[in-house]
């Protein structure tokens, strides 16, 4: 095979560049202007050339190459082409034969594969053509636009041949080749848009994803020479917000080339995607020099067509031109249409060059109709799933300011329609914020996004509105979520929960997080590059509350945040399980010597070096931190005295402190004690849950207790092997005239019923309202004394928590005369005791009785399913 000669065929200018079409792939070839594109064929990088070649390398006869309109797929084949004739590729085939499809069409009558090869590449001797046939594993079929092509590949509606003298019609001739029956052996790349024939053919599958967000770079340097190529980029992804349609090398080609028309022009750039495409629709109708009439006369009929080609996933065909009325603008019609076959005959066919520009002209032409037809929700239902843009269109058209351009030129819109519009926008706006599904939120935004009319955006979006939005977040999505919130000066939250925070992502809402006064990435997973942006928002927004939950962002992140952690507003920050040690306390301790009032840094390696350095910082003057949750932080009583001292400094503020799950032991609460019978200390919660604590700790307890100085409010030792003796002494303590404990947790504490009798003396003192002694296997005895109590009239208690503590039936006549008697008890935990059936009855007539009681907890207690119904109609939790 000559390859000179087919270079030369192939290098021949079959088709022309387009506004809407892109770039011819001879002239992208010629002009070194080809950029390989991305595959999503192979994990990892890898360019769709390449995927192609090892395919084909490894001896598979079958390559689908797989991608939406636009992404290069044409320019990929013939470029694999132009390389095996220029020797750089694929020598291991003697022959390569390109054909685009959508040629095949028109081509009636049989005729043999001979005569076909020969027909398509004049070039092809007779002796070439009988070597093919002789080493078909020789050769390559470059299948192009096989999304255009009427026939069916279906194999049981052909008779499939073998013969390559065989005459037979094109379509069988196709079929043939691709099931392997005709030149056995051969092997074949084929490139399309998704179509139902995809499912008749073997291969490897290589998805084209088109320009990476470093080729689009590329791209536009090479359109841009002088300097202002960094600006129609950056311009580009920030206002189409990276839009799939982006990484289209023609959709890029055409926002090239109506951005360098504008640019030259002085012209503002787009804002939108609607808007781009009023500037391009413009462009088009200017080039054409249509007057109003004849635009107004194109447009409506093209408004037709393009729901028809929707509606019936096909062409539009030559008898439908006419019946549409626009066959006098056929020259006009080509700017917008690919013609397919001979335009003066009838089995000619029509689709649009762009299903962009398609869905744009059908919005269009719905504003633009005279007399009322239906409406815009049944209009946007009929092309549901059919079009993707369109509602975007109808959004940025509906605003007077975007569609003036067009007015210009083709006359007003139908007020009406456009009415019609804004109140199902306005509607269906308020449904979608009655629910919660994501990715109609998503939606709403994006519209508002098109619309770009601040004062639709506040009556649709309450500025009280908590933006939260998990996982999928796209960085379309960011950039129409980003264009929401600012059209306020400060939103109550931003919540992220379980996103990956690429860096574009970041940069795109470091707006939005800068005027959010809550941050919560729980869950997130930050990118190096994304950090700088987090760091930007919080020194120069308004945030106050930060959540990195579950983050993992460590030490070293931390660090990165630190100056502007400093320099925020931040009030409360949640570090709990984000991978930290004892090194980020360096970076911790400014933030507690400024305006932080609440740190959350549990599950974390601090240690005990790393707490004394906070320790340190609470004794400065200028902290302010009221709250501090270290639970699970790896602690010991090492670093209780530091802590005991900085609690007794008279600088510090704290209020609430848990140190639940560290090893701090008796000795730890001996120093703790210490502190608070200091009248310097002002706190009113302490956590000590699963502390290693013993009876031993108790008498130091006591003596806090009892110091007129005691502040805490609440106090939770549960979980700790306190027993009947550190209890009791526990009790003397709290029993003091004046104690101000009013929440008490003792769950786990191996407590007994003499512990449950002074517990109940306490009760009817009346300062406890809240008290909890849950798995303390007491029995139906100890828990009488709690219901004698609770039944005083001097008792305050709101909630009570007896879960597993061997509750039978017996105890409940006992337990009716507490919830009737008791004028405070609002919620009862009972979970895990052996109450059954018997006592149901009873108990829901005690709590219907009460007048305060709001929750009763029965869960896991001995019920069958026939009393089941009962609690459920009672309210009662079962």
């Amino acid at each position: 095979m000559d390859k000179k000669a087919v270079l030369t065929e192939l290098l021949r200018t079959k088709e022309t560049s387009t506004f809407l079409g892109g770039e011819s792939p001879t002239t992208v070839i010629t002009g070194s202007k080809y950029i390989p594109l991305l595959s999503g064929a192979v994990q990892g990088d890898c360019t769709v050339d390449y995927a192609v070649d090892a395919a084909l390398l490894s001896e598979i006869r079958g390559v689908l190459l797989i991608g939406p309109e636009g992404s290069g797929k044409s320019t990929a084949l013939q470029k694999l082409a132009v390389d095996w004739a220029q020797g750089e590729r694929l020598q291991n085939f003697s022959f390569v034969f390109h054909f685009n499809l959508r040629d095949f069409n028109s081509l009636g009558g049989e005729r043999s594969l001979k005569a076909l090869l020969q027909s398509s590449h004049p070039s092809l001797t007779a002796g070439s053509v009988a070597v093919v046939a002789k080493r078909p594993e020789e050769v390559l079929f470059v299948f192009d636009s096989l999304d255009q092509y009427r026939h069916s590949l279906d194999p049981s509606v052909h008779a499939l041949c073998s013969d390559p003298n065989q005459e037979a019609a094109v379509s069988c001739l196709v079929a043939s080749l691709l099931h392997g029956s005709l030149l056995r052996g051969s092997a074949f790349v084929v490139a399309t848009r998704p179509t139902s024939n995809l499912k008749y053919l073997n291969g490897t599958h290589v998805e084209v994803l088109g320009f990476s967000k470093l080729q689009r770079e590329v791209y536009f340097t090479n359109c841009f020479t002088d300097a202002n190529a960094t600006k129609p980029l950056l311009h580009m992804e920030r206002t189409l917000g990276f839009y799939n349609i982006c990484s289209s090398p023609r959709f890029c080609w055409t926002v090239c080339s109506i951005y360098s028309l504008l640019l030259d022009s002085g012209a503002k750039l787009p804002e939108t995607l609607s808007q781009l495409f009023v500037d391009i629709l413009v462009h088009l109708m200017e080039t054409l020099c249509l007057n109003e009439a004849s635009v107004r006369a194109l447009v409506s009929p093209l408004g037709r067509m393009a729901s028809l080609c929707l509606l019936d996933h096909s062409n539009i065909a030559q008898e439908s031109i006419k019946s549409f009325g626009c066959q006098q603008l056929l020259t006009a019609v080509d700017a917008f249409l690919v013609v397919d076959g001979d335009p003066e005959s009838d089995k000619c066919t029509f689709s649009f060059r762009s299903q962009l520009m398609q869905e744009f002209i059908l919005a269009l032409a719905f504003f633009l109709r005279e007399s009322p037809g239906e409406g815009v929700e049944h209009f946007l239902t009929k092309h549901k799933g059919r079009a993707t843009f369109l509602d975007f269109f109808l959004s940025g058209l509906s605003e007077e300011v975007q569609r003036r351009p067009l007015e210009t030129l083709l006359g007003k819109a139908n007020p009406d329609q456009i009415e019609d519009f804004r109140r199902w926008f306005k509607s269906s706006s308020a449904e979608t914020w009655r629910g919660y599904e994501k990715d109609k939120h998503y939606r709403c935004f994006h519209l508002l996004h098109q619309a770009q009319n601040e004062a639709l955006t506040k009556e649709i979006i309450t500025p009280s509105a908590r933006l939260e939005y998990h996982t999928d977040l796209s960085l379309q999505d960011c950039v129409a979520l980003n264009y929401v919130a600012m059209s306020f000066n400060k939103i109550p939250s931003l919540s992220l929960c379980g996103t990956n925070i690429l860096p574009e992502m970041a940069k795109f809402l470091t707006p939005t997080m800068s005027v959010s006064h809550s941050l919560n990435f729980s869950h997130c997973t930050f990118s190096t590059g994304a950090i700088p942006h987090l760091a930007s928002a919080l020194r120069n927004g308004v945030v106050s509350d930060l959540c990195l939950y579950n983050s993992h962002c460590g030490d070293e992140m931390l660090n990165v945040l630190a100056t502007s952690l400093q320099n925020s507003k931040l009030q409360k920050l949640s570090l709990h399980g984000c991978d930290l040690t004892g090194g980020c306390c360096d970076d911790l301790v400014p933030l507690l010597t400024s305006q932080l009032c609440t740190l959350v840094i549990n599950f974390n390696q601090i240690g005990d070096d790393g707490f004394i350095k906070l320790c340190k910082a609470l004794n400065c003057p200028h902290n302010r931190l009221q709250e501090l949750d270290m639970h699970n932080c790896n602690l010991t009583a090492a670093s209780m005295e530091a802590f005991a001292e900085a609690l007794c400094s008279g600088q510090s503020h704290l209020r609430k402190v848990n140190l639940r799950a560290n090893k701090i032991g008796d000795d730890g609460v001996r120093a703790l004690s210490k502190s608070l019978q200091n009248s310097f200390c002002k706190l009113h919660s302490l956590e000590l849950y699963d502390t290693e604590l013993t009876g031993a700790c108790c008498s130091h307890l006591k003596e806090a207790l009892e110091s007129e100085h005691f502040s805490l409010l609440e106090l939770d030792l549960s979980v700790n092997e306190l027993g009947q003796e550190g209890a009791l002494l526990l009790c003397q303590g709290l029993n003091r005239p004046g104690c101000p404990i009013e929440k008490l947790y003792l769950n786990r504490c191996e407590l007994t019923p003499p512990v449950f009798k002074e517990l109940a003396s306490l009760l009817k003192v009346g300062t406890l309202k809240s008290l909890s002694v849950g798995v303390n296997d007491v029995g139906d005895k100890g828990a009488k004394y709690l219901w004698e109590a609770v039944a005083h009239p001097n008792c305050l208690l709101e909630e009570l928590d007896v879960e597993m503590t061997g509750l039978t039936d017996a105890c409940v006549e006992d337990l009716c005369a507490a919830l009737r008697a008791s004028k405070t008890l609002k919620r009862l935990e009972m979970k895990n005791n052996s109450l059954t059936d018997v006592s149901v009855p009873a108990i829901i007539r005690a709590f219907q009785d009460s007048a305060n009681m709001q929750e009763l907890n029965l869960r896991y207690n001995d019920f069958s399913e026939e009393v089941l119904h009962l609690l459920d109609e009672a309210k009662i939790r079962y």
